[in-house]
C-alpha cells in the first residue's frame, strides 16, 4: 500500500490487554470515555466496571480497519456490478481482484476480512465467558450477554455468507486442543447465529436512554434474525420478525439524501449503526476510515476515492429517483451541503451515502471519521417484509411494504416512482430485488443479494463471475497452512 495511506498498516492484536485498550475510548455517547492504561488480565473480569469496559470493546472494535477499511469493502461491494475499485489505476490496485473476480486463497483483503470476524468474535467470547461470573448489577449483567451475542450473530453472518462453513468458536481458548478448530457446517452455523439472536432478543430493550444509544436493541436482534432467516430462506420467520420489529415505532426518515449526514444518525430509520466518532485528542480511539477510503479523491477533507458507484448502478434508477444523486456523488456537481465537487482526476463518481461534509474535517484526523456506519435501517425490514410476503403468496402486504419504501423515496412527487402494482409471484419478486438494489445501493449488500437468489452468473457472469466458484470467497491459505490443512478450501480455489 502507498504511503500516503499511512493507517492503512495499523494493527489489533488479540490478546486482552488490547481489549482493555480499545475501551479507553471509541464512539459516541456510552464509548467516549477518557484513555486509559493497559490492565494486566490476570487483574481483569473483577467488577462491573470491568465488564462495561469489556462490552464497550466490543463496539469499539467494530469500527477498526479490517472491519470496515479496505477488507470489508472489498469482499462486501467490490464483487457486485455496482461498484469498482475507484482511485487511481495503480493505487491498491489488489482491489480490481475482487471487481474481476481473480482473487486467490493469498488475497490480503480476503485474509483480512477473516481476522477481522473471528477477532470480533474473540472480544464477544471474552464477554460471554467471563462476566457471567462477575458480582454486579443482574439486569445489567444480563443485557451484557445479549448484546455480546448480538454482535458475536453478526460476525457470524458476515462470515458465514462470505466463506461458507466456518470454524465455530463460541469460548475463548483454554487449551492448545481448542486453538484448531475444523470448519463447521454452514447448516449449523447458521443455527448458532439464529440462538444468539433468539436469546438477544428476549433480553435487549426496545430502547435507551441518550447514554446508551448505539447499542443493540431488541428491534436490532429481530431484524437481523429477520435477515439471517431470509439467507436461508425461511419465509415464514423472516414474516414473523419483521412484522414484530414493523410494530416496535420505527418509521422511514423523510429525507432519503439527509439520513446518511451526521446530524440525523440513530434517527427514526436506525435500527443498528456502528458509532464513530472524531474524539480530539485521541486519534487512536478516533479510528474509523470508513467514509476515508470513499471520500471525495484529492480534494481537502475528502478522502482516498474507493468503492466508487458504477453505471451499471446509475442506468438501474428509474427516471426521477432522487435516490440516485442522494446515493451517487457526481463530479462537477455541488453537493446539498454546498461542497463543489471538482470536475477533475479519474474518479467521475462516489458513494455519496459515505460522504461527510469537508468543513467537518478535524484536521490531523481521519477525513470522516465522525461518520457512522449503517448497518440495518427500517427501509431494509420492510423490503424484507415485502419479500417473504411474496414467496408465501401474500401479495397485498407485500405491495405494502414495497411500496411504503417507493413513497418516502418519491418524497410528494407523484408524477415520478408510481406504486407497484403487479401480482404475479415472479414479477414482484424481480420488483422487489430492484428495490432492495436501489435503496441499499452502497451498503454493502448487493454483491451477496444477487448470490442468495440465485442470479450470480445472470448478473455479474460479464465480470468473471464463474458459478460454483466465486459465490464464496476463498479460505485464507495462511490459515489452512497454520491448520495443517486441518481447515479446507472452498471449491475452485
Amino acid at each position: 500500500m502507498k504511503s500516503n495511506h499511512p493507517l492503512y498498516i495499523k494493527r489489533i492484536g488479540y490478546a486482552l490487554p488490547v481489549l482493555l485498550t480499545l475501551a479507553a475510548g471509541c464512539g459516541k455517547s456510552f464509548l467516549n470515555v477518557d484513555p486509559q492504561g493497559q490492565q494486566p488480565a490476570q487483574e481483569f473480569w473483577a467488577n462491573e466496571a470491568d465488564a462495561t469496559k469489556a462490552v464497550n470493546a466490543m463496539y469499539a472494535n467494530l469500527h477498526e480497519w479490517r472491519q470496515v477499511g479496505f477488507a470489508a469493502l472489498a469482499v462486501e461491494d467490490l464483487g457486485s456490478e455496482e461498484t469498482e475499485k475507484g482511485s487511481d489505476p495503480n493505487d491498491a490496485s489488489f482491489l480490481s481482484n475482487f471487481d474481476n473476480f481473480t482473487i486467490t486463497a493469498s488475497d490480503g483483503q480476503a485474509t483480512d476480512f477473516w481476522k477481522g470476524q473471528y477477532q470480533e468474535v474473540n472480544f464477544c467470547n471474552q464477554v460471554l465467558d467471563n462476566v457471567p461470573n462477575i458480582k454486579m448489577d443482574e439486569t445489567l449483567k444480563n443485557r451484557y450477554l445479549a448484546e455480546a451475542k448480538f454482535i458475536r450473530a453478526y460476525a457470524y453472518f458476515r462470515l458465514v455468507r462470505a466463506y461458507g462453513d466456518v470454524p465455530l468458536r463460541l469460548h475463548v481458548p483454554k487449551g492448545p486442543q481448542d486453538y484448531n478448530l475444523p470448519r463447521t457446517p454452514k447448516a449449523e452455523v447458521w443455527a448458532n447465529i439464529e440462538k444468539d439472536l433468539t436469546e438477544a432478543a428476549a433480553v435487549l430493550p426496545p430502547t435507551y436512554g441518550a447514554t446508551d444509544i448505539g447499542r443493540a436493541t431488541k428491534g436490532a436482534a429481530l431484524s437481523l434474525h429477520a435477515k439471517v432467516a431470509m439467507y436461508q430462506k425461511k419465509w415464514q420467520d423472516v414474516l414473523t420478525y419483521t412484522n414484530q420489529v414493523m410494530g416496535m415505532g420505527y418509521s422511514l426518515f423523510p429525507d432519503y439524501e439527509k439520513l446518511f449526514r451526521i446530524p440525523n444518525e440513530n434517527s427514526v430509520e436506525s435500527i443498528f449503526e456502528i458509532q464513530c466518532q472524531t474524539i480530539i485528542g485521541n486519534k487512536d480511539a478516533s479510528n474509523s476510515q470508513y467514509s476515508q477510503i470513499q471520500g471525495v479523491k484529492s480534494q481537502p477533507g475528502g478522502g482516498w476515492g474507493f468503492n466508487t458507484p458504477t453505471q451499471a448502478l446509475v442506468d438501474a434508477y428509474e427516471p426521477g429517483d432522487p435516490r440516485k444523486n442522494a446515493t451517487i456523488l457526481f463530479r462537477g456537481t455541488i453537493t446539498v451541503e454546498g461542497d463543489s465537487i471538482k470536475y477533475a482526476g479519474v474518479n467521475r463518481r462516489f458513494n455519496y451515502k459515505s460522504y461527510v461534509p469537508f468543513g467537518q474535517w478535524q484536521s490531523g484526523y481521519n477525513e470522516g471519521a465522525d461518520q457512522n456506519v449503517r448497518v440495518i435501517r427500517y427501509a431494509e425490514v420492510l423490503l424484507m417484509n415485502a419479500e417473504a410476503a411474496n414467496e408465501l403468496g401474500n401479495s397485498g402486504q407485500a405491495l405494502s411494504s414495497l411500496n411504503a419504501v417507493r413513497a418516502r423515496a418519491r418524497a410528494g412527487n407523484n408524477s415520478i416512482l408510481p406504486d407497484v402494482t403487479v401480482t404475479d409471484q415472479a414479477q414482484l419478486r424481480r420488483a422487489i430485488y430492484h428495490e432492495r438494489q436501489i435503496e441499499l445501493a452502497m451498503e454493502r449488500d448487493r454483491f451477496f443479494d444477487v448470490i442468495r437468489q440465485g442470479r450470480g452468473t445472470e448478473v455479474f457472469g460479464p465480470l468473471g463471475f464463474k458459478a460454483g466458484k466465486s459465490e464464496l470467497m476463498p479460505i485464507p491459505q495462511t490459515e489452512i497452512d497454520l491448520s495443517d490443512n486441518k481447515l479446507t478450501q472452498n471449491p475452485g480455489y
